[in-house]
């Protein structure tokens, strides 16, 4: 069983710091980024556009064998962003390894929920064309048991979420990091964390690449062709060395990708509103202003 869990938030780095730790010769990373687990012990019957591509861990026994690769790493883990807003999570947790240390980290609650939006747009897992009215669908799918990916407002309530958390570990157990110190600062906040899973704080992992950045795609044909096997990329393969196809594939994806639109002011004010009792109530559970956060 793992030994320290990051437990979210989505699309606040996660993805990034699972791989930064996973770089660390004394971590074992679950080769499985997300298998949410604790969330989801026993469950079945998930619903949502595209379900089926969730690769969710059910059984204790399963579980287990993600983590039957373990030598001698003093620091294991795993990395799941729905254990944050899972009313279940932190109970499961507590009663299979009830010492374990928890990492959380946090982004202004309004971004997060319209960049969590954009990247599941731009999978295709997101079936709704605006932010807007996904947000006001919120209700309907809770009700209709789709995952909780697609609860864009529910998982800003950070507040709400750590207070299960603090209720029921040691505060020495939980670590909370912020988004924006991870993107200032990512050699200082991964030296704090290696400190606290006690492991050589002096390493430093490759920090210059930053991970699950979301980006649209120009041309879904031309996406689908870089992901895909075809009789051409066979070709290609066999003709042109592994450093050239891998320039011209970087280069072809560069071309096919822009950033996604920014918020517009007045959906982030209204989002703000109904966020900032739980930013005030967050502000002094952590002992730190986050009044950045409420400006639009």
């Amino acid at each position: 069983m793992p030994n320290f869990l990051v437990i979210g938030a989505p699309k606040s780095g996660t993805t990034s710091l699972y791989r930064y730790l996973d770089e660390h010769p004394q971590v074992y990373m679950s080769s499985h980024k997300e298998p949410r687990f604790f969330a989801f012990e026993g469950c079945t019957g998930f619903n949502g556009h595209g379900v089926s591509r969730y690769n969710i861990v059910t059984t204790l026994d399963e579980y287990q064998q993600l983590f039957a690769q373990v030598a001698d790493q003093q620091a294991i883990g795993e990395a799941s962003t729905w254990y944050l807003s899972s009313p279940t999570a932190p109970e499961r947790i507590k009663h299979y390894i009830p010492d374990v240390k928890l990492i959380a980290i946090l982004r202004e609650p309004a971004e997060r929920a319209y960049s969590h939006y954009w990247h599941l747009y731009r999978k295709d897992l997101e079936p709704i064309d605006t932010f807007e009215q996904a947000i006001l669908a919120e209700e309907n799918r809770k009700k209709s048991n789709w995952l909780p990916d697609w609860y864009y407002l529910q998982e800003g309530f950070y507040y709400e979420h750590l207070t299960r958390y603090f209720q029921l570990f040691n505060k020495e157990q939980i670590r909370v990091y912020l988004y924006e110190d991870l993107c200032s600062d990512p050699r200082k906040v991964l030296r704090d964390i290696f400190q606290f899973l006690d492991i050589d704080s002096a390493f430093e992992p490759n920090v210059v690449q930053r991970y699950n950045v979301t980006k649209l795609m120009r041309s879904k044909r031309l996406g689908d062709f870089l992901k895909r096997p075809s009789p051409i990329k066979g070709f290609i393969r066999r003709t042109l060395p592994e450093t050239s196809r891998s320039k011209a594939r970087q280069m072809f994806e560069a071309m096919n990708t822009y950033d996604r639109p920014k918020m517009l002011p007045e959906i982030k004010a209204n989002l703000l509103a109904d966020y900032s009792e739980s930013i005030y109530q967050l502000q002094d559970l952590l002992n730190r202003d986050l009044s950045h956060w409420l400006a639009v």
